[in-house]
């Protein structure tokens, strides 16, 4: 099974990405490229479920929190509408002198093709990360 590790130092403290991972707006803010209109559910604890989708996009993935340790660790299952395999997400954020360290672990992809395809999905979604961390955050309904 192949597998994926990315790694980024952003200017803004654990609590704040942490924020920006798991809170239904703010992802839907940052995570998918605005023409994309992205819905998120998210209920980020474990057991709990998370759906990011795109009507614009036709596409959605989705699965369930299988470890919540806020605001340092996150590992989740990511299944694609249509698709039959599964894989896991593992996100730790380690506190720096500046910010935060993210590192983030995709396993058990079947083959290395679609490893590189999420490889490069994540590179151009953690992109635009930094930008939004820059913003203050949104605020959740509830």
């Amino acid at each position: 099974m192949a597998g994926l590790t990315i790694e980024r130092d952003y200017d803004a403290e654990p609590a704040r990405v942490w924020s920006a991972l798991t809170g239904g707006r703010e992802l839907a803010d940052w995570f998918w490229p605005p023409r994309l209109g992205a819905g998120v559910e998210t209920d980020p604890r474990v057991g709990g479920s998370y759906r990011i989708a795109s009507e614009a996009g036709g596409m959605a993935v989705g699965g369930v929190y299988r470890a919540v340790d806020a605001p340092q660790h996150l590992s989740y299952t990511w299944h694609w509408d249509g698709e039959d395999e599964e894989t896991v997400v593992t996100v730790d954020l380690t506190p720096t002198p500046d910010g935060t360290h993210l590192r983030l672990v995709h396993a058990g992809f079947s083959d290395a093709q679609t490893r590189d395809e999420h490889a490069e999905g994540w590179q151009d979604c953690l992109e635009r990360l930094p930008a939004h961390l820059g913003q203050a955050p949104a605020r959740e309904d509830g």
